[in-house]
Parts: structure tokens; C-alpha cells; sequence
């Protein structure tokens, strides 16, 4: 699945944004959908939504890779790690703390040299990498789980179940806080009312791509003829 960027640049400019984007949080929205429609394509697109409208509430809006507000102080994930000398408070669209969190992201992306963020955390605000990682935290819910299983997309989201509100549990246990700014709306349904804005938008910008046609062809010749096979102009044996 692919998308019309200008159609869902003029859906969400209305709504969640109120009418105007910034060019930052057009180009974080567009690294987003480049790593999903590469890596993510054919899932549900309400995961894609819900990981926007995560992105929109966990970076107040900007859309880009943020660092945690105080950079962890008062935590014990905001002390420096005395063996790489970083710090692994919460950086990137889901706030990832904690070195262990920081090692699965380096491993499961497959990231090396400069770009290890166990070793070099402040990667984690690259916006491709911070992307990867924000998907690979949902889909597979590293961050949370109970004795019945991890948080995740396919748990909160799926053929019978449509659960935003609760979908929450994948990145923090707070979708029953209501926010002092927020005119009483708790954690949970803002997000959830973020996630109605960004499906809008992504079901209208949709582009349904053609299947692929496979054409097989047997051709049986004698040893001593040489074959020599043109497809669309292009020579290929």
C-alpha cells in the first residue's frame, strides 16, 4: 500500500493540525510513510494510523524525533551508563529508554558502526531509524506485556477487534490520565480521536497497487541452437 502524499497532506493539515503544518512535520510524516511502505506495506493500515497519532501525542505534535523533556533526571534510566558512557533516556517518535531497549532496537534493525544505538543513543533521533524502531516497538510490543502476552498492534487491532483507546497499553499505561491542557479528555481517547484523524486521511490518500501478472513460458529447443530472449526490448538470455 502506497499513498497520495498531497491528498494526505491536505487531509491532516485540517485535521489533527488545525489548518496548518510546519515543514518539519511534513518531512517526519513523509520519513514515516517511506519506512512503512517499504517495510510495512501490506499490514492494516490502522496500525499506521495508530503509530501517527502515538508520533503526534509522544512529540508534542512536531512529528520528528524528540528527546525526552529533563533527559531523564530523577530516573534510573537517566543515569550514565558507566561502561559506554551514554545515557538512555527517551529519545525518538516512542520516547525509548532503557539500554536494554537500545541493544533490541540495534539488533532487530540491524544497525552497526556509527549508527549502533547502544553505543551512539543519540541515533536514536535519526528520523528513519527512530521510524523503524517506533514500527518494531508496536508490531512486536517490546515495551509492555502481561502474563497473557506483550502489547501489540495485532492484539489492539485485527479482524475482530478495533481498540484505540485501549491500544495505548502498547507504549504506556496511562490512557486513563486526563492531561491538565487537555479540557478533561484523558490520554487514552485523545490519542484515539488522533488515530480517527490519521485513518481518515491515509483511507483517502490510498493507492491500491495492481497485482503482479507472472507469465511462465516453456520453451524446449535443440542443444545446438543458441537462445536469445527479448522481453519489452530488453535482452535477457
Amino acid at each position: 500500500m502506497k499513498f497520495n502524499r498531497n491528498i494526505f497532506f491536505d487531509k491532516v493539515r485540517a485535521k489533527p493540525f488545525n489548518g496548518s503544518l510546519t515543514q518539519q512535520q511534513v518531512d517526519g510524516m513523509n520519513f514515516k510513510l517511506d519506512v512503512w511502505e517499504r517495510d510495512h506495506g501490506a499490514e492494516d493500515m490502522r496500525w499506521l494510523a495508530y503509530a501517527l497519532a502515538t508520533s503526534y501525542h509522544e512529540t508534542a505534535q512536531k512529528m520528528w524525533p524528540v528527546e525526552e523533556n529533563g533527559k531523564g533526571a530523577g530516573h534510573e534510566y537517566g543515569k550514565q551508563d558507566q561502561e559506554t558512557k551514554q545515557t538512555y533516556y527517551g529519545r525518538g517518535d516512542v520516547q525509548m529508554t532503557w539500554r536494554e531497549n537500545y541493544a533490541k532496537a540495534t539488533q532487530k534493525l540491524g544497525l552497526t558502526g556509527a549508527d549502533d544505538l547502544e553505543w551512539h543513543a543519540a541515533r536514536a533521533l535519526d528520523p528513519s531509524i527512530s521510524a523503524r524502531a517506533m514500527y518494531r516497538v508496536m508490531i512486536e510490543g517490546w515495551y509492555r506485556g502481561t502474563s497473557s502476552g506483550r502489547n501489540t498492534f495485532a492484539k489492539y487491532f485485527n479482524a475482530t477487534t478495533n481498540a484505540p483507546y485501549n491500544a495505548r497499553e502498547i507504549i504506556n499505561g496511562d490512557k486513563a490520565k486526563v492531561p491538565n491542557w487537555s479540557n478533561g479528555v484523558s490520554i487514552g481517547n485523545l490519542i484515539k480521536g488522533y488515530h480517527t484523524n490519521f485513518l481518515a486521511a491515509l483511507d483517502a490518500a490510498a493507492i491500491e497497487e495492481p497485482a503482479s501478472e507472472v507469465v511462465t513460458i516453456a520453451i524446449t529447443v535443440p542443444d545446438s541452437v543458441n537462445l536469445h530472449l527479448t522481453v519489452n526490448g530488453k535482452l535477457i538470455s
